[in-house]
Parts: structure tokens; sequence; C-alpha cells
């Protein structure tokens, strides 16, 4: 499966059970095990559980391959390795500890988030256009006040 459709699918499962401040950044310059990592956030460990069954499911939907699930005994930090990509679901406290952002965060990957959807469900757009690097903030122009005597 293409890298951009699966770190789609994987988003929009995530937001189908309302992941909170989801990351996703290019690892393919830092290793050549995935290429994506995916960060999300849950408030409770049954939400946490049900993120990590949500991606599973969407995947294997997609045609794509689930190759482990880690820590969904416990809820606090579940991880999904879906090949090519890894989710990391976290709760907030978890997630603010470990800082995986400054670990993988180098290159982050821009996506659109969900849109509300006049037929109920919120999913994310299609058209998103992958860029590999942030692109620098523009920096606002100085007024300069021209003196005139």
């Amino acid at each position: 499966m293409d890298i951009r459709k699966l770190q789609r699918v994987i988003v929009d499962a995530l937001e189908d059970v309302k992941a909170q401040d989801i990351k996703v950044f290019n690892t393919t310059h830092l290793t050549s095990l995935f290429d994506r990592v995916i960060v999300a956030s849950g408030t409770s460990n049954r939400q946490t559980k049900a993120l990590a069954s949500s991606v599973r499911e969407g995947v294997k939907e997609a045609g794509g391959e689930i190759i482990s699930t880690e820590g969904e005994d416990i809820g606090e930090w579940v991880l999904v390795d879906c090949g090519d990509a890894i989710v990391h679901i976290l709760q907030p406290a978890l997630r603010q500890y470990y800082n995986l952002e400054e670990i993988w965060g180098d290159k982050p990957v821009r996506i659109k988030l969900s849109t509300p959807n006049p037929f109920g469900g919120a999913h994310a757009s299609e058209s998103d256009d992958e860029e590999e690097e942030e692109a620098p903030a523009a920096t606002p122009a100085r007024k300069t006040s021209a003196r005139r005597k």
C-alpha cells in the first residue's frame, strides 16, 4: 500500500474515535525500518484501546497488514505496527513525559485533518499535499515612518 494512502487511512481511523493532537512524521531519513511515525493522544485507557482497534480495522479494510500491537493490555501507551507506519497512541501525561516528537519530529508531514461531513462521519480530505518540511514562518515587515519636513 502506498505510504500516503496508509497514513490517510490511519489518520481517518484515529479521527473516527476522536484522537487528540495527531502528528505525522516522515522518518525515511532516520531509519529504514519504517517511513512514518504517527503520534496521537487518547484521554483514557479505554479510548487508547479503541483508537488502536480502529487503526487495525481501518488498515485491514484498506488492504494493509498489521504486524503487531503492543501495550493494549494496560492501555496507557499502545503501539500499532502497520509495517511502513508506526502508530503511538498515548495518554497525555505519558506523551508529555516521553516527548516522542523530539525523537521523530525532525520532518513533520502536513496533513489536513477532518472536516465536518454533512452525512455524519468525519473524514480527512483525500487531497492532502504532503510536504516534507515545514515552511518557515514569514516575519512581519517593520513599519517605518517617513518624516517629511
